[in-house]
């Protein structure tokens, strides 16, 4: 593994949609005791199910510490890889490499962003977080690729949705945040997201999910289906906080364009019932000073929109309730190609994040040659 002093863009690099071929998904084991409840059994459990959906469709590897190393590789199944690692939580969205591919040679680099636990000494979720900033530097070393780490720029990957084709979406609420990069300007901001991840239009929302505590990444409210359509999280409810959230998002992205000069096709999510923290579950999670407390009726960020796309498949977070089913028959039309597959993800919801949160994508590096002829491959 080779530290790159360029950028991708300069190199001929670029983000590709997260619907593009994969050789794999990484995930982090979890384990805190002050932020998973009883021990973090239950949230080990659903990471399970997460992983064995998965890996229907694509090669998984779990990174785990030297204590769960035993425990995760007994649960597991015997095809998801099990690596030793040092982090300091489980949400290898935000702490992993985002890959970048150059179609033309098929190599596949990685952007090693600094990581601060969302938002630093200002308000970030827990401390110390060195262990998660070195999670992307160790991932490149165990894949051999290359990695253009940025020092002096934080960002998490759950903030950051491209189409692939020049196109990005992201938040105010959270790229602007004070915790994150206050030394730097929107249009700064946006001038480092171009250089490295190699895109051409940034579209940017106001807010994500209510009550999101990462600041409101992107991944919990919109995602790319395909270039030029997306879902949006999205309630009827005009008394919910969320409404005006999302009536918002929906206005932005009605009246944007994407990179390539196409007006979005936007498919409404629509959000389960208020999540609301029980007081067993609030008791279960130890109390630690310098993490966000996990109290009785505190609302959960839920969402559908924090979904994972594999090679063959959808993986999508259900809470037990009836907008379940409607979740699941509006995934089913919008992906065709794909078999939706629905995991019960209320104990990675009370961690603070969902299946999304947890999981990242390793593209594949395909030629751009090769690559036509695998698509008309699997055409027929």
């Amino acid at each position: 593994m080779k530290t790159l002093h360029s950028t991708p863009r300069k190199d001929g690099f670029r983000m590709p949609g997260e619907f593009e071929h994969h050789d794999g998904c990484w995930m982090i084991w979890p384990e805190r005791t002050d932020n998973w409840r009883y021990g973090a059994k239950p949230a080990q459990h659903a990471f399970v199910d997460v992983a064995t959906a998965i890996a229907q469709f694509e090669p998984v590897t779990m990174v785990v510490s030297r204590e769960q190393y035993d425990t995760a590789r007994h649960m597991l199944p015997e095809h998801v890889r099990v690596v030793e690692m040092a982090t300091d939580d489980s949400w290898m969205r935000d702490v992993g490499p985002t890959f970048v591919i150059n179609d033309e040679t098929g190599e596949v680099r990685a952007v090693d962003w600094r990581f601060n636990a969302w938002g630093g000494l200002v308000d970030g979720l827990y401390f110390p977080w060195d262990n998660d900033d070195h999670v992307a530097q160790k991932v490149c070393d165990l894949e051999g690729v290359d990695r253009y780490r940025l020092n002096n720029f934080v960002l998490e990957g759950g903030s950051i949705h491209v189409d692939g084709e020049g196109t990005l979406i992201v938040t105010e609420e959270c790229l602007l945040s004070e915790g994150r990069n206050p030394n730097l300007t929107k249009l700064e901001i946006e001038d480092v997201l171009k250089e490295y991840l190699n895109v051409d239009k940034i579209i940017w929302l106001n807010r994500g999910i209510y009550l999101d505590e990462t600041n409101g990444h992107v991944d919990n409210i919109c995602n790319f289906v395909r270039p030029g359509e997306v879902v949006l999280a999205w309630t009827d409810d005009e008394t919910d906080p969320q409404y005006e959230i999302s009536k918002a998002a929906y206005e932005v992205l009605s009246n944007e364009r994407d990179a390539k000069g196409r007006k979005l096709t936007i498919h409404k999510l629509y959000v389960p019932s208020p999540v609301l923290i029980t007081k067993e579950e609030s008791e279960g999670v130890d109390s630690v000073d310098g993490t966000l407390p996990r109290e009785e009726g505190d609302r959960l960020a839920a969402s559908y929109a924090n979904y994972y796309t594999a090679n063959g498949g959808v993986i999508i977070p259900l809470f037990g309730d009836p907008n379940d089913e409607k979740a699941l028959a509006l995934f089913r039309e919008i992906y065709p190609e794909r078999k939706v597959v629905g995991v019960y993800a209320r104990e990675i919801l009370l961690g603070g994040g969902n299946i999304h949160c947890i999981t990242q994508q390793q593209p594949s590096g395909v030629p751009a040659g090769v690559k036509a002829d695998r698509e008309l491959v699997l055409q027929y």
